[in-house]
């Protein structure tokens, strides 16, 4: 998962041809107490656990979809949230979804990512590498920055938040601290 998570930093993510480049993801896994599915399977964490390659798509709060990709093997039930995209392709239909101009205000925070997107409770379960999702990886080397989740409260202080270094897309700034020097 934490392999994953990074990696997905600076892909290309459409559903439908709507979406652009990952910007800001976050890692849960099976021993994580924030995580869906730390106290086991239910009906609506069942694609939590895999195979691997899933979508997890949740409502949060009774109100927003959000977005996951399912990354360990099955029956162990981790996945990286998308939190934001800098969105590329599509922006007419997204900003019909979302009713925003702004492109900063299309797709930063996973509820606004789904909406733009127009990722439902339908996409539960399906296979990120198939039709309506389109997955790339990125087109070069990509800067990372890392930091504490956002909207959690058990294990909220664990830097499992990835973003892309200086993107004005990411749902909330990273605080970047200078590189520790040994002595």
């Amino acid at each position: 998962m934490h392999d994953v998570a990074p990696d997905l930093v600076g892909c290309t993510l459409l559903v439908d041809g709507v979406g652009g480049t990952v910007v800001e993801v976050e890692a849960y896994d099976h021993e994580d107490p924030a995580s869906h599915g730390f106290r086991g399977r239910t009906e609506r964490n069942r694609s939590m656990f895999g195979p691997p390659g899933l979508a997890y798509v949740y409502r949060s709060y009774g109100v927003h979809w959000c977005l996951n990709l399912v990354c360990e093997d099955e029956g162990v039930a981790s996945a990286v949230l998308v939190r934001a995209v800098e969105p590329t392709d599509g922006l007419e239909r997204m900003r019909a979804r979302r009713g925003a101009e702004d492109p900063r205000l299309l797709c930063s925070g996973p509820g606004r990512l789904c909406q733009a997107l127009g990722v439902t409770g339908g996409h539960d379960g399906m296979s990120v590498d198939r039709p309506p999702f389109e997955l790339f990886p990125a087109a070069g080397r990509v800067e990372i920055v890392t930091g504490p989740r956002v909207g959690i409260t058990q294990a909220a202080d664990l830097p499992w938040r990835y973003g892309l270094a200086d993107s004005r897309f990411v749902s909330r700034g990273f605080a970047v601290r200078p590189a520790r020097r040994s002595a």
